[in-house]
């Protein structure tokens, strides 16, 4: 079966100088994905005629589908709709439903409707209009010379409901397409090249039309199996062989599949468990509470947090001894040790995390440098496990792959791996 290649070529300067962040593209690469199609390319392209001629004319000599994002809007910066008539050569006309809608959304806002509104409703004559259910500007698709082409608002609401409510339907009418499986496996604790070198014998037999994917994150590896085949049943259970051989290779390391987080996980195994958490939190600063309350139901087992940056909070609230500080310092074994037994204590949990560390870029010392973190966690049991790291000397990467580190440590100590 042939495959099926796409371009997505973004439309704005805001785009070019870093004014807005390209989400678009990412999202649209991973639907086409779904869908069986492969991205050859991404392009971003500036609100200039010529520009976007160029990209239509090089997209359409590579590709068998065009998706365009951007430069529909009312202002005269938002050229994409001209010159996509110009590249196919021919006039605009009026789309009278697109017409009454753009009247009816003023209507109902009770706005004055202006004539640079009026325009969105003119559109090139050889387009199939796609409704935008959430703006005035609406999706486009043409065809010309065995080649399809997708116009879109780049504003990401309006374009992922033309996406999904019109374009997809049509593009599996318009393809045939074969099935694809993906499958993604969640490490955390292990580092990308760590982890090939356990999976690489395995790496070595897939087959040609099974691709391996790594996506390193802070303190997490994804990996993506994707498989292309005609008979998806037979795809399906030979992905699953494969999956089933990596996982046995580091099994300590992995927790999920596909959209699972750490803390989801925490969330099932302490619901499951009817277990209770509280957390200490230093130089974290609150990050692993956001986590943990980015689970909903996680107010059945999360009790609650102490930022204690400083270290009268760690002495009056979680009960650290002035002498412990004072003898050792706040980022110490034996500091984040009292911060979590006294978290545990005050808060009448099952389990207490607790962090201390140094995120720089200022405070790091010859024994202490920059990126020091000790992490804590405060088990049922009486017993107390501390672990010492160093994150690096970016602040904000230390800060965020603490928060994963602190998780994955409690997700092995409730699953009997350390």
């Amino acid at each position: 079966m042939q495959e099926i290649l796409s371009e997505i070529i973004t439309i704005g300067d805001e785009i070019l100088i870093g004014q807005i962040l390209d989400t678009n593209s990412a999202w649209l690469g991973q639907q086409l994905s779904y869908l069986g199609i492969r991205v050859k390319q991404i392009s971003s392209v500036s609100d200039n005629k010529e520009h976007i001629l160029s990209a239509l004319k090089e997209a359409s000599s590579r590709t068998d589908l065009i998706i365009i994002t951007g430069g529909l809007g009312p202002t005269k910066d938002d050229i994409t709709k001209n010159t996509l008539a110009a590249y196919f050569n021919c006039e605009m006309v009026l789309h009278e439903p697109t017409l009454q809608r753009v009247e009816e959304i003023f209507s109902t806002r009770n706005l004055p409707l202006l004539e640079v509104n009026r325009l969105q409703a003119l559109v090139p004559k050889n387009c199939t209009v796609i409704e935008n259910t959430l703006g005035t500007a609406p999706g486009m698709w043409f065809e010309e010379e065995g080649k399809v082409y997708v116009s879109m608002p780049g504003v990401p609401s309006e374009m992922k409901a033309i996406f999904s409510e019109g374009v997809v339907a049509r593009i599996k009418q318009q393809f045939t397409m074969p099935s694809i499986i993906h499958r993604t496996l969640l490490t955390a604790g292990i580092g990308e090249s760590f982890l090939a070198e356990k999976i690489k014998d395995i790496e070595a037999r897939l087959p040609h039309y099974i691709k391996l994917a790594y996506l390193p994150g802070l303190g997490q590896v994804r990996l993506r199996l994707t498989g292309y085949a005609d008979d998806a049943t037979k795809l399906d259970i030979e992905i699953d062989t494969f999956v089933q051989q990596i996982k046995s290779k580091a099994p300590s390391y992995f927790f999920g599949e596909g959209d699972d987080t750490l803390e989801k996980y925490i969330g099932r195994v302490f619901t499951d468990n009817q277990w209770t958490l509280s957390i200490a939190e230093s130089f974290t600063g609150g990050y692993i509470s956001h986590l943990i309350t980015e689970v909903s139901g996680s107010s059945a087992y999360f009790m609650g947090a102490v930022v204690a940056y400083d270290n009268e909070v760690k002495i009056n609230k979680l009960g650290v001894q002035r002498q412990t500080i004072i003898s050792h310092g706040s980022v110490s074994e034996q500091t984040i040790i009292e911060m979590a037994e006294g978290c545990r204590k005050s808060m009448n949990t099952d389990y207490a995390i607790a962090t201390s560390g140094v995120a720089g870029p200022s405070g790091g010392t010859a024994s202490k440098p920059v990126g020091t973190c000790w992490i804590a966690i405060a088990c049922p049991n009486g017993k107390t496990i501390a672990k010492h790291y160093h994150m690096g000397n970016d602040r904000h990467n230390t800060i965020h792959r603490s928060g994963i580190v602190a998780l994955d440590l409690l997700r092995k100590i409730v699953d009997g791996l350390v």
